[in-house]
């Protein structure tokens, strides 16, 4: 875990985009990015189910097991651990872990809406316990969802994943200044964010945020694109830019052959 936390601790936030697939991770890890995350939505949308449902449990195993192998580390989309039982989410993170995991985030949401602060509190004091190398992010869905939409109903509940071993927090579709401001000087873990429009890596570092995940955008701004390329040939317009064909069957190959 440290080498992955010690990315929090630059001078600018640590932007961690996030893969759906082995390709998309390569392509992240070529750019030269020195994280990768995953997107349980990317991971969901990809598999033809919604997102949440801890109905891609096993397919971000999987991915989990492809990821472990990049030379960069990898913090995998937990979503809220896929179980009730704090000992369950503890065995999942534990198996992460054993594969070469660097990081999880897990979230304090169900169904689209906020569960009781000790839930999450109690998976993440298990898995602590469990996994202590791994870097977990909690994440706070009070701004997400819209439901107990303060700064200081936020920070309860961060506190509490705090106390309870959370390495990082997660505050995703928190995008006021003043809010942020708030939250990241009453924490004394990283706070990571989605990214904030008009806002540059170097205006969140000077809120205090140490670490913004690209989340799904990466994943639906590609769906855009290739709508878009079909339309490019169907009218005879600019072709959209792309990775050439050779070079991505070139790094997939050099991906294979490392198996």
């Amino acid at each position: 875990m440290t080498e992955f936390a010690d990315l929090h601790g630059g001078p600018l936030p640590l932007l961690l985009p996030n893969a759906w697939d082995v390709a998309s991770a390569l392509a992240f890890v070529a750019a030269g990015y020195p994280a990768i995350g995953t997107t349980s939505l990317g991971v969901a949308a990809s598999h033809g189910v919604p997102d949440g449902g801890r109905a891609t449990r096993g397919a971000n195993l999987a991915l989990a097991r492809d990821l472990a192998r990049l030379p960069v580390p990898v913090s995998v989309d937990c979503e809220d651990g896929y179980a009730d039982d704090p000992g369950g989410v503890a065995a999942l993170v534990s198996e992460l872990g054993t594969l070469g995991v660097a990081g999880v985030n897990l979230e304090d949401s169900a169904a689209g809406r906020l569960v009781d602060p000790s839930v999450l509190a109690d998976k993440v004091a298990a898995v602590k316990e469990a996994a202590p190398e791994v870097f977990v992010n909690a994440r706070v869905d009070t701004y997400w969802f819209h439901q107990d939409e303060t700064v200081e109903a936020t920070l309860a509940r961060a506190t509490a994943y705090v106390a309870a071993g959370a390495n990082g927090i997660f505050v995703p579709g928190l995008a006021e200044p003043d809010a942020i401001l708030a939250i990241t000087a009453a924490l004394s873990v990283p706070v990571n964010l989605l990214p904030v429009p008009g806002r540059s890596l170097a205006d969140l570092a000077a809120l205090g945020v140490r670490r913004v995940s690209t989340g799904s955008l990466p994943y639906r701004a590609a769906l855009a694109v290739a709508v878009e390329a079909a339309a490019a040939v169907r009218d005879g317009s600019t072709l959209p830019a792309s990775v050439p064909y050779h070079d991505l069957q070139a790094d997939l190959t050099a991906y294979a052959d490392g198996a």
